[in-house]
Parts: structure tokens; C-alpha cells; sequence
């Protein structure tokens, strides 16, 4: 799935979102594995919200997105920031970069775009070779919870100044899946509001599968938290999974 014209209203619709959260989870988990290394791969890295204050933070960060568009919104934000880093446009299902990097990260549920059983394993496999020995790879998922009790058959909507959004979601054909519809109605440079629409689809897995996807490409599992929660456990009203895994050393 990648993202159209929503790249352009991203960041404003997604403005409340706690990126600072997934900065200081990602801190922790770093401190608590002991790994000394500061090289961290943002896969579905988008127009940058996570990778920028990483950088910001220390980290040499490479970004990966599948979208050329957000990748273009990223670059203009970092060269606003004065923040030089790595962009790529590639698939997670096909990464293939030159190198290795202390930590792996996929956040903000973009693991959930990936609808396949096989692509997920695929994509486990893809990020194994690009985490150096005893690094980490951390990656955050919607709960079932999330998608049968809040997504599923509700419509959501925004309405600001100068864009509005009416947010459908509907019950996916794939198990444990949700389909997103998303209608726009962005302002012009007059008083006309142009409507486009975009459709995405989410699915997620039973926490158990994917434990043992990570454990079949070669990863050791540390830990599976709820919320943000470095040391909060998944409950039954947990909305957002995180998972962190060590690469074995070979």
C-alpha cells in the first residue's frame, strides 16, 4: 500500500499523533539490550516524524518508504531542519540495502499494510540481514482488539478549516483485517474544496504468529508490551502491540 495524494495532508491529520513516544520506546529498548551502536533503519519511514527527531537524537538514521511522495515531504523537512540523512524508496518485502545497522524499526502499524502471511515472513527475513549480530529489531502492530472493537463499522471524521476527511471502515476479506475508506475534501487556493478518495487495507495477526515468524527468520523475542509501555503488558483492551527482538548471533 502506498500512500497518494494523503502524503500531502499527512502530517496535519496526524499532527496529535506521539511520535516523542516512539523516540523515548526505542531509547529504552536500545539501553536495556546493551546495544552500544547508534545506526537505525526506519522502515515505512513516511514523511519522516520518527526518523527526524532520532537524528535529532543521535541516531544515523537511514529512512526506507515505499511512497515517493512521502519520501519528497521528508526530504523537504529535513533540509528545513538542516538534518542530513539516507532516503530510500523500496518495498519492506523487497529491502535490499548495502549495509547493516544496529536497530530495525517498523512503526505507526505500517507492518499492518502487509496482508500476506508470506510477505510478513518475507519481510522478518529481509530486516534479519539488515540488523547486525545481537542488534534489534523493534515494530509495532494494531490489536485485535483495535480492529473488531474500534475500527470495525465505525465512520470517523475530521473537519478542520481547510480540509476535512469522512473515514469509513468496513470488515477486510482477509482474517483479523480492516478496509479504510477515506474521502477528502481539501480547499483550494479559492472557496472550492476539491474531493478525492483513497483506499487502504490493514490486517493484523495473532500475537503468537508472529512471535514464531520472528523466531523462524532468526530473531530471539524479548518482549511483547502494550501502549508504549516499556514494561506494560498486553491486556485485553491493549490498541497497539510492541514487539522487540534480539538477532541471534550467528
Amino acid at each position: 500500500m502506498s500512500y497518494g495524494q494523503f502524503a500531502l495532508l499527512y502530517d496535519e491529520l496526524m499532527s496529535d499523533m506521539p511520535y516523542d513516544k516512539w523516540v523515548a520506546f526505542v531509547d529504552a529498548r536500545r539501553r536495556e539490550a546493551g546495544v552500544s551502536g547508534t545506526s537505525l533503519l526506519d522502515l515505512a519511514c513516511g514523511t519522516g516524524n520518527i526518523a527526524l527527531p532520532l537524528a535529532k537524537a543521535g541516531y544515523q538514521v537511514t529512512g526506507v518508504d515505499l511512497s515517493d511522495d512521502m519520501l519528497t515531504i521528508a526530504q523537504q523537512k529535513l533540509a528545513a531542519a538542516e538534518v542530513n540523512l539516507s532516503l530510500y524508496q523500496q518495498d519492506m518485502r523487497e529491502l535490499e540495502l548495502p549495509q547493516t545497522f544496529d536497530i530495525v524499526t517498523i512503526f505507526c502499524d505500517s507492518l499492518n499494510y502487509i496482508t500476506e502471511e508470506e510477505d510478513v515472513k518475507e519481510t522478518f527475513s529481509r530486516v534479519y540481514h539488515h540488523v547486525k549480530g545481537n542488534g534489534l529489531f523493534l515494530f509495532d502492530v494494531h490489536s485485535l482488539y483495535k480492529m473488531h472493537h474500534i475500527f470495525l463499522n465505525e465512520t470517523y471524521t475530521i473537519n478542520e478549516e481547510d480540509v476535512a476527511l469522512i473515514w469509513h471502515c468496513f470488515e477486510g476479506e482477509k482474517p483479523n483485517s480492516v478496509e479504510h475508506e477515506l474521502t477528502f475534501f481539501v480547499k483550494d487556493d479559492g472557496d472550492i474544496y476539491r474531493r478525492f478518495e483513497e483506499f487502504h487495507m490493514q490486517r493484523t495477526y495473532e500475537l503468537e504468529q508472529l512471535q514464531h515468524w520472528l523466531e523462524e527468520a532468526g530473531f530471539q523475542l524479548i518482549g511483547i508490551t502494550g501502549d508504549f509501555e516499556v514494561k506494560g503488558s498486553v491486556t485485553d483492551t491493549t490498541e497497539r502491540v510492541f514487539f522487540t527482538a534480539q538477532k541471534k548471533r550467528a
